[in-house]
C-alpha cells in the first residue's frame, strides 16, 4: 500500500454527490496526518457504499446494512485503526437501522458518514427511509405515502455524542465537519445531503443551494433540546454544521477487559489452544 490517499475510477453517474465526498474524505484523512495503512473505511450496499473500492486504504464491503457491526469489532480489536464507516441513507438508516440506534448506545470510537441522497440509487430509484413525502418514484409512482425518517433527531434522542449536518455542494464546510467527527472520542455522525441526479430530480443541488445555511458561532452545541429543534427545522430551512456535542465515556473505557488488558490485536496466541478448540466445535 502507498502512503497516499489516492482515488480510482468510478462506476458513479456523471454529476453524483459522491464524487465531492469521496474528494472530502480524502482531503480530511490528508489534513488530520493519517496514512492509509491506519485507516479503515466500510460500507454495506450500495452507491454510495462503493467508496471503500475507490479509495487506497484499508475496506470493508459487507453485506446490506451491516457495515457498522464490522466497524465497531475492527475498533474494539484494534484502538488505534481510525475507522470510518461511509455509506448511504438506505444501508445505515433501513437496512442497518437497528444497528445505527444500538451502536449509538454502544459509542464505540468511530465516525458515521451516511451520503443521504433520499433514493435507492443503486437499484434505481426507490423511497428510501429519508425520502420525502409525496416523491414520486419508478416504484411510488403515486407519491411516497411514507413520513420520512429524521435521522439527526434519532440520532440526538438516541444518545448520540456527535451529531452534524453538511452538504455535498460545500466541500469545505464538509471537510471541516469529517475532520472534527474523526476527532471526536466516540460514535460520531454526519449526515451529508447528496443529489442524486438519476433518480431524485426534487432535492437537486438548486433545491438545496436555496435552503441550506451554516450555525453561527454563537450557536450552542451543548443544549440539547436546542439541537432537537435545530435537528428538525428541514424545509424552507435546512441548518449545516455540528447540531449536538458532548463527550461521553467511550466503549473501550467503559469495557474492563478493553480499559486494563492488552489490545486485542496486540494478545499472543496459542496456537495449541486454538487447534484443541476447533477439534472440540468443529
Amino acid at each position: 500500500m502507498t502512503d497516499s490517499f489516492c482515488t480510482y475510477e468510478t462506476a458513479w453517474c456523471p454529476g453524483c454527490g459522491n464524487f465531492a465526498i469521496i474528494d472530502c474524505l480524502k482531503t480530511a484523512l490528508e489534513e488530520l496526518g493519517k496514512s492509509p495503512s491506519e485507516v479503515l473505511v466500510a460500507a454495506g450496499i450500495g452507491q454510495a457504499a462503493k467508496t471503500p473500492q475507490y479509495i487506497n486504504t484499508n475496506a470493508f464491503c459487507g453485506l446490506h446494512g451491516r457495515s457498522l457491526p464490522a466497524a465497531v469489532a475492527a475498533k474494539i480489536a484494534n484502538e488505534k485503526l481510525t475507522v470510518v464507516v461511509n455509506t448511504g441513507d438506505g444501508d445505515s438508516y433501513g437496512e442497518g437501522g437497528n444497528h445505527f440506534i444500538h451502536n449509538i448506545r454502544r459509542n464505540v470510537d468511530i465516525s458515521h458518514f451516511v451520503h443521504d441522497n433520499q433514493i435507492y440509487g443503486l437499484t434505481k430509484g426507490q423511497a428510501s427511509p429519508t425520502s420525502m413525502q409525496g416523491l414520486i418514484t419508478g416504484v411510488q409512482v403515486d407519491g411516497n405515502i411514507n413520513e420520512p425518517l429524521n435521522p439527526v433527531l434519532v440520532a440526538i434522542a438516541s444518545g448520540a455524542g456527535f451529531v452534524a449536518r453538511s452538504f455535498s455542494g460545500r466541500k469545505k464546510h464538509l471537510i471541516e465537519m469529517m475532520k472534527q467527527a474523526i476527532n471526536y472520542k466516540g460514535y460520531a455522525l454526519v449526515d451529508i445531503l447528496q443529489p442524486c441526479v438519476s433518480f431524485n430530480k426534487v432535492n437537486t443541488f438548486g433545491w438545496y443551494n436555496k435552503r441550506v445555511y451554516e450555525l453561527s458561532n454563537e450557536y450552542d452545541t451543548a443544549d440539547k433540546i436546542a439541537a432537537m429543534n435545530m435537528a428538525m427545522q428541514f424545509g424552507d430551512k435546512i441548518p449545516l454544521g455540528v447540531i449536538y456535542k458532548q463527550e461521553k465515556p467511550v466503549y473501550h473505557r467503559k469495557n474492563k477487559v478493553l480499559s486494563d488488558g492488552i489490545p486485542l490485536v496486540d494478545k499472543k496466541t496459542n496456537p495449541q489452544v486454538v487447534r484443541k478448540l476447533l477439534k472440540a466445535y468443529i
